[in-house]
């Protein structure tokens, strides 16, 4: 046991990653119903900060949901579960300097504080996609909205749970008056400044 020492001063710290990839590391996580746009938002901002030579990592409720988190289903404590990991592994991302980019309904606002705690209100930008119920059902792209309707999916957020609207967030984009392109831009120009080294 002579041998083992702690080695914690000998970690390369956020600062020096960050320094040496020229970028602030941040979380923008990205809240709203399902259809209001999130994840197209999420991922058309990951790709125009990828052409513009930012490091960036996408967590997505589709792609977690297949791996990380397949053990859990949809219940009031497996939702949480899902967005206390979601926020544990986007705060690694996060001290290595990355721009990570979370996309979950996350539908109560105790949920969003959690993860915010767990990372950091310094580093959290949070962003409400608002878009109204009937304009994300009349999109249904994935076709949830038409299963829930014939029963065929139990407590899905804004029919059979609230969906509670975020009291504070740092930024809210109306997706249900707007072109993809347009929120996207929109989207780009609120965060540019908070990643620049």
């Amino acid at each position: 046991m002579e041998n083992i020492f702690p080695i914690f001063n000998q970690i390369v710290t956020r600062d020096e990653k960050e320094k040496l990839i020229q970028q602030r590391g941040m979380v923008f996580w990205f809240t709203g119903l399902s259809g209001s746009g999130k994840s197209t938002l999420a991922k058309g901002l990951e790709r125009k900060l990828h052409h513009r030579g930012f490091m960036t990592k996408l967590l997505d409720g589709d792609n977690i949901r297949h791996g990380l988190n397949n053990n859990l289903g949809f219940s009031e404590e497996d939702r949480a579960e899902n967005i206390r990991r979601v926020a544990e592994v986007a705060k690694l991302f996060l001290n290595t300097g990355c721009i990570t980019i979370c996309s979950f309904i996350s539908p109560t606002e105790k949920m969003r504080q959690i993860a915010k705690e767990i990372i950091g209100a310094e580093n959290f930008y949070e962003v409400y996609v608002k878009c109204s119920l009937e304009v994300c059902e009349k999109r249904d792209p994935k076709g949830l909205y038409r299963k829930v309707r014939k029963g065929e999916i139990k407590n899905f957020t804004g029919i059979h749970s609230d969906y509670e609207e975020p009291k504070a967030p740092n930024f809210i984009l109306r997706t249900d008056n707007k072109t993809i392109r347009r929120s996207i831009r929109q989207c780009y120009r609120e965060v540019i400044s908070l990643i620049r080294y």
